[in-house]
């Protein structure tokens, strides 16, 4: 756990993509001791076979399963001749002439390239989650903020960003973020911190899905709040015109 690398998706949502992509059942196994030490051949026969029944499996390319990576492509074939499912091997997809890959995303994200990450992705890298309570520092500050608990050891991307939100109302809404562990007043976990634009009331335990459209600058400590409040407004008017908002 200490050498995974960042994830990109939490499980909810990679289960919400997958539904609105049209899938109607998924399975989800969970990774342990006895499953890391099963062979290619027990895999197919207790996932595939015993609980699935499957009739058709499809795979990326030069995927590997079981003990070691045991498990090819080939073995796959030649087990579900032998018990009654066919294999498509999906090509993998290329951008740029290099394949696309959770690796490329992550390497885009983590140099704040959003362009490169959006061409990936076919779409905006986006950070969902419940609202949280928080310390209402930032209303103090008069910047109040939708805080949103990231439950990650390390977080792929980090900063301050310009945002559209979804969730707050009926259509994406502007502002700008933070993600990161707030260095200035001591924070240790990695938190999703939002600024909603010319938005008034309570967001409190909603589900939000931030956006991430450009990123502005690193995260930073200052030695005040009163160097950190104006780096804000700063950071606020960039986002605005990044976004296109008059304010």
């Amino acid at each position: 756990p200490q050498t995974a690398p960042a994830r990109l998706m939490r499980l909810r949502d990679k289960a919400e993509t997958l539904k609105a992509a049209g899938v109607s059942m998924l399975r989800v196994l969970r990774f342990g001791a006895a499953l890391s030490a099963w062979d290619g051949v027990t895999f197919i026969e207790r996932v595939l076979e015993r609980a699935l029944g499957a009739k058709q499996v499809v795979i990326g390319a030069g995927f590997r399963y079981g003990h070691d990576r045991g498990g090819d492509v080939a073995l796959l074939r030649a087990e579900g001749a032998r018990r009654g499912f066919g294999v498509d091997e999906v090509p993998p997809q290329e951008l740029g002439g290099e394949r696309v890959s959770s690796s490329r995303v992550r390497a885009a994200l983590a140099a704040g390239h959003l362009d490169e990450a959006r061409a990936l992705l076919g779409r905006d890298y986006r950070i969902s989650g419940r609202v949280i309570a928080g310390e209402r520092l930032g209303r103090q500050l008069g910047f109040p903020t939708a805080n949103i608990r990231l439950d990650r050891r390390v977080s792929p991307v980090g900063g301050i960003f310009a945002v559209r939100v979804s969730g707050a109302g009926p259509d994406r809404l502007p502002g700008v973020a933070s993600v990161g562990t707030r260095p200035t007043v001591g924070g240790i976990e990695w938190l999703l911190e939002v600024h909603l634009f010319d938005f008034e009331g309570d967001l409190y335990r909603r589900r939000l899905a931030v956006d991430l459209i450009a990123k502005l600058r690193d995260e930073v400590h200052y030695s005040d709040l009163a160097t950190m409040t104006a780096q804000m407004h700063r950071d606020a008017s960039q986002a605005r015109e990044l976004l296109g908002i008059r304010g």
